[in-house]
């Protein structure tokens, strides 16, 4: 797949994985929109990759993407990267920041979605990327929030390609693992196959050059994740949760 000459909004991407696939994307000849809710850090953003431009964007507020998707107009393709992480065990549930996982990560992909597809599907023709996580397999203990919020975007773009396969209209799902960034930076255990942001990026720019629906990465720490859907609930639990009160 050639991106020469493509127009790509990524949103999300003022840092971290959106900002090195921006600037994979870009070196690949495509123009690039950077969207992000911070007007600073975007700005900056936008300096680092060539031919970018920035649209301000805060996914959590419906009549903010709207405006935004009107003011990018037309795109061959949307890269969504925004998301919000808190650890969080049940135990220690904080209401607010619960709802804010859920809202970014799960609704505000909805919103973009529902303000692009409807011109993709029109012009029979799209691309829709979409950024899941290994830990929206299966629950996962201290999670709360992050994995329920990851396990509902990959079942709408799972039901998006279902619905959009022969239709022009592409879906990808990239699922990575632990990217060094300042939200995992929140993490006080221990995260193997850490990747650095560009790492995550090159895999993700793989599975967009491919024909694949759906990448999963690093592949050897993804099967764990993936196997584990295979276990019977008292197994899965007794292995990766914590004792029975």
């Amino acid at each position: 797949m050639s991106f020469t000459g493509k127009r790509y909004w990524l949103v999300g991407a003022s840092e971290g994985l959106g900002l090195a696939l921006a600037q994979l994307l870009a070196a690949e000849g495509a123009r690039v929109i950077l969207s992000a809710r911070d007007p600073e850090r975007l700005a900056e953003a936008c300096g680092r990759v060539p031919r970018a431009s920035a649209v301000v964007v805060d996914v959590a507020d419906a009549a903010s993407v709207q405006a935004a998707a009107a003011e990018v107009g037309a795109v061959d393709g949307v890269v969504f990267v925004a998301g919000v992480y808190w650890p969080m065990a049940a135990q220690e549930v904080d209401a607010a920041q619960l709802e804010a996982m859920c809202n970014v990560n799960f609704t505000g992909l909805a919103r973009v979605v529902g303000a692009v597809l409807p011109g993709m599907v029109a012009r029979g023709t799209g691309h829709i990327v979409i950024t899941g996580s290994l830990s929206g397999f299966r629950g996962l203990p201290g999670a709360l929030g992050y994995a329920a919020s990851k396990a509902g975007v990959m079942a709408l773009a799972e039901s998006l390609y279902a619905d959009l396969r022969g239709s022009g209209v592409r879906v990808q799902l990239g699922n990575p693992g632990f990217i060094r960034t300042r939200l995992t930076a929140k993490n006080d255990f221990s995260m193997p196959f850490l990747m650095e942001p560009e790492q995550a990026a090159a895999e993700m720019l793989a599975l967009m050059k491919s024909t694949r629906f759906k990448r999963s990465f690093p592949t050897v720490f993804s099967w764990v994740f993936r196997g584990s859907q295979f276990l019977p609930d008292w197994l899965y639990y007794r292995l990766f949760a914590g004792k029975k009160s």
